[in-house]
């Protein structure tokens, strides 16, 4: 999908100590403090940093699957060194809707830890990138983040902001008691699918929202509908392939979150 590119004065994110560097944001509509935080090396030599972003007052940001009028958040690691891999941890959404539509992400403040997987361990790690979120108040507008920053292997004590931002994640399905989650696929017409998924688990608390999440960039996925029946969840979605073409689901790659107002919870894959 193509967004407006409109770019929002770059925010430079330079770290050379353990210290957080943050970079201004007072000219940039809707954030108001963006900072890279250089984390710590962990025993078994992976890194643990994070990206901190405040927004200012009545402005959001989006999750990973942000909904239908959201804009995805993208990450280019262009020009990192000694970096193999890069694993992004979401902290808990919450839903909120914009224009009679649902949206998922985050309100006032985000902190998104960052595991890095080193190509030679015990050296320094070279994180470089850009960022392009989403924040939307009246209106959405995309805004471009980049950062640059050595992270040295010799900072071994954790960072209390991003040990917080760890905790505040999703429960996986074993911690929620999910006692099992089955899938029917039926053809829909011009070529979607239909998916209708049932959920054995307690209740998340209050109303209950179901997000899935295809396991393909390439699908797009309605906002589903969703009912309790006793101990089953239901929720029923359309799927489609961006670009019309036909697609088969793989039903270990697909992701349902639920979030209520008690938890969320984090379920992977279903059978049939």
């Amino acid at each position: 999908m193509t967004y407006l590119r409109t770019l929002i004065s770059a925010l430079s994110l330079a770290l050379a100590t353990a210290a957080p560097t943050g970079a201004s944001a007072s000219d940039t509509t809707g954030l108001s403090q963006v900072e890279l935080r250089p984390g710590w090396r962990m025993a078994d030599g992976t890194h643990m940093a994070a990206l901190h972003i405040v927004l200012e007052p009545g402005w959001k940001t989006y999750w990973r699957a942000p909904g239908d009028v959201g804009i995805p958040p993208q990450f280019d690691w262009t020009g990192s060194r000694n970096i193999q891999a890069v694993s992004t941890n979401w902290p808990t959404p919450v839903v909120f809707f914009e224009q009679g539509m649902r949206s998922v992400g985050y309100k006032s403040e985000l902190v998104i830890p960052l595991h890095l997987t080193a190509q030679t361990g015990g050296a320094d790690m070279q994180l470089s990138g850009e960022m392009q979120i989403g924040i939307c108040k009246d209106i959405c507008i995309p805004a471009n983040l980049s950062f640059n920053a050595a992270l040295p292997p010799d900072v071994t004590r954790p960072d209390p902001m991003i040990a917080a931002a760890l905790t505040d994640r999703p429960y996986s399905a074993r911690e929620a008691g999910v006692r099992g989650v089955t899938c029917a696929i039926e053809a829909g017409a011009d070529g979607a699918l239909i998916l209708h998924a049932r959920i054995d688990m307690p209740s998340a608390g209050g109303t209950e929202y179901v997000v899935v999440e295809a396991g393909n960039p390439h699908v797009w996925v309605a906002e589903p509908d969703s009912r309790r029946d006793g101990a089953i969840l239901h929720a029923s979605t359309r799927l489609v392939h961006v670009e019309g073409r036909s697609f088969a689901l793989e039903r270990s790659e697909l992701r349902f979150t639920v979030i209520g107002e008690s938890r969320a919870v984090d379920i992977l894959g279903c059978s049939s």
